[in-house]
């Protein structure tokens, strides 16, 4: 347990001196990531790792390959509404997840971790989501508590701080750890919250929040990694997992 511990801070501490991931090439795995234990789950071209949430394949509507990234453009119809999610084809337990976004603006979208896929239920209502939003431009920034409705968040849970989201169409690195119940979130080269599930206090804020009622909601010891539809245009890249 120590020497993953370890691994872990160093890997960190390293985001921590790049600031945001800095790629000679995109959507690619470094010769000391491969000797690490790195998966890369989107290179650039196939969606082969990801598939539509409560769907057996990648939709084809929505969701696109552009210039090197996975895009979310909402279908041009009268009719449509969002939530058209992604998940990846694999579960994860114990993993460090990397990640770039961009948002539109005004845009708003999320990264979910921990997902039971459920037939009636919407992802959210399972999954625990790292929250993405041009925190200038929508008025969810000022909603919640103490804001924890803005970027880097656990959505309407913990707040991130510091706050160090760049405006709307700019990138944005992230790191997810989850290892056993400890999560932490990290955003362009620093970590802005850390928690831990299933103590006396988890419980009690999730009984004083809008997910009481939904006993999956962050229980899932292994579950899918998400992306959302939130009807508004996000990009990812550079996306790719270790498990620990």
């Amino acid at each position: 347990m120590k020497s993953k511990r370890r691994s872990i801070f160093f890997t960190l501490i390293l985001i921590t001196l790049t600031g945001t991931m800095a790629y000679a090439q995109h959507n690619t795995l470094t010769e000391e990531e491969k000797a690490d234990g790195w998966m890369l789950l989107f290179d650039g071209e196939s969606t082969e790792h990801w598939r539509g949430y409560n769907m057996d394949e990648f939709p084809d509507r929505g969701w696109h390959v552009e210039d090197g990234a996975l895009v979310y453009r909402p279908p041009q119809t009268d009719t449509w509404s969002s939530a058209l999610d992604i998940i990846t084809r694999e579960k994860f337990s114990d993993f460090m997840f990397k990640i770039e976004w961009m948002i539109e603006e005004a845009g708003n979208s999320g990264i979910f971790y921990h997902v039971l896929e459920q037939p009636t239920q919407a992802i959210y209502w399972s999954g625990l989501e790292m929250q993405i939003l041009d925190n200038i431009n929508h008025p969810d920034a000022d909603q919640g508590i103490a804001g924890n409705r803005k970027a880097g968040s656990l959505y309407d849970l913990i707040p991130a701080d510091p706050q160090n989201t760049r405006p709307h169409n700019q990138w944005n690195s992230v790191t997810i750890v989850s290892d056993g119940p400890r999560v932490e979130h990290w955003q362009n080269g620093e970590k802005i919250l850390e928690y831990e599930r299933w103590t006396p206090e988890w419980f009690e804020m999730i009984r004083n929040s809008k997910f009481n009622g939904h006993p999956e909601f962050g229980a899932m010891r292994e579950g899918h990694l998400g992306l959302q539809d939130h009807g508004d245009v996000v990009k990812f890249r550079n996306i790719k997992i270790k498990e620990l």
